[in-house]
């Protein structure tokens, strides 16, 4: 079997994980091992039914096109109770070896003779110790049977304790293909743009009342949580119109504008981050990105995410408040110019109508590559979301809210 190309751009990946041992019988289409490529991680599935026979380790990066395993289609299926025998003998012999054990006790140490006198001070040692603020149990005598002398008080020293005990081992293991590609992705984007970032806070109030007076309906009707990822994905695609610079990217000595949005989610997947995208979330109702959401969610979560399903993408947002972060200067996604971060939301003191009052607030913060996108432009575009979060019904939903999440 040779190595599937998991995208277009994609020469090499990585043996992650053999999820069958050398001379196993594997049927056709049974899952073999998972592979990670920079950009995902990939079940490799069984071309024929037949003894496999393992040309990689785990590990080991291959080329796209390379034979990792052979398998014997000639071999015949074996007997699926042969294993079960072979593994009852070690079970069987078990309560033999248990049986050696208690014919061998080890032997009690002997008892140790106790002294009086033992750790026990003369009066002048007793004086010293009390000086220094100092235990006799915390010293051993040198005296007779034991008992702390005069010098054993001298020469003692206040305990501040012992760095000793407690787990200090280590573990070095390699970096998954997918980590190094982040880790090389983020570099470059702090090394190879003019990454500024520029703050604002948002009054979630309206957007509470609202999830708090339909989503039950939303939920029974559609089946999905109403959350915020789409006021912020509406807000976020409403703003890109206003303000396309955002929209925008550098190629070269080129600018590239895109008249849709493709917003990538960050997620975290049991391999790390992954960015998958919702294509043209401009055209997407309420009830259509939270579908997406979770569909992406789900498929992140359970490794089967695609490479074609996180390539393109042409903002993103980055909802670090699921952790509990309260700010952050989110990286830029490159080649993009612009990412979002959303954080959690904390009830804090502010300014309405000339009253101090208690509201939910989020902080929000824009990561934009300074070389395309100017100040007017991102500190617009943040403006712009923000006021679309303070005011859904007016500026994201059309003043009719039933009709916006399809009721």
């Amino acid at each position: 079997m040779k190595v599937p190309s998991p995208g277009e751009s994609i020469k090499e990946v990585e043996i992650a994980t053999w999820l069958v041992k050398d001379g196993d019988y594997v049927e056709k289409d049974q899952a073999i091992a998972e592979v990670d490529s920079d950009k995902a991680t990939l079940e490799l599935p069984a071309e024929a039914s037949g003894i496999i026979t393992l040309k990689a380790e785990e590990g080991d990066a291959v080329a796209v096109g390379a034979v990792v395993c052979l398998i014997d289609t000639s071999a015949a299926k074996p007997a699926g109770s042969a294993p079960a025998k072979e593994e009852a003998k070690p079970a069987a012999e078990a309560p033999k070896a248990e049986e050696k054990k208690a014919e061998a006790p080890k032997a009690a140490p002997a008892p140790v003779a106790a002294s009086y006198a033992a750790q026990t001070p003369s009066p002048a040692a007793k004086k010293i110790l009390d000086e220094k603020n100092i235990q006799p149990s915390e010293i051993s005598g040198t005296g007779k049977g034991g008992r702390i002398t005069k010098d054993d008080a001298v020469n003692a020293v206040p305990s501040m304790g012992t760095p000793t005990g407690g787990n200090r081992g280590s573990e070095r293991t390699k970096l998954s293909m997918l980590r190094r590609k982040v880790a090389e992705r983020l570099v470059s984007a702090k090394n190879e743009t003019a990454m500024l970032t520029t703050f604002n806070e948002v009054d979630m109030t309206a957007i509470y009342a609202l999830r708090e007076q339909y989503k039950e309906e939303f939920k029974t009707k559609h089946g999905l949580g109403l959350g915020f990822m789409s006021f912020f994905t509406k807000a976020v695609t409403r703003a890109l119109q206003l303000y396309p610079d955002v929209n925008s990217m550098i190629d070269g000595q080129e600018k590239i504008s895109y008249n849709f949005c493709d917003i990538s989610v960050a997620v975290s997947g049991p391999k790390g981050l992954m960015v998958p995208v919702m294509r043209s979330a401009e055209t997407l109702s309420f009830r259509g990105v939270e579908a997406e959401i979770k569909r992406l969610a789900i498929r992140a979560r359970d490794g089967q995410i695609t490479v074609d399903e996180m390539t393109g993408g042409t903002f993103t947002i980055s909802n670090g408040g699921v952790f509990g972060s309260m700010l952050s200067t989110p990286i830029i996604n490159p080649p993009q110019s612009g990412i979002l971060g959303m954080h959690n939301v904390v009830e804090r003191a502010i300014v309405k109508n000339g009253q101090i009052v208690i509201a939910p607030v989020m902080f929000v913060a824009l990561s934009y590559d300074h070389r395309i996108i100017d100040g007017r432009e991102s500190v617009g575009f943040l403006v712009a979301v923000k006021e679309a979060l303070e005011k859904p019904e007016e500026l994201l939903m059309d003043n009719n809210v039933k009709r916006a999440l399809e009721l």
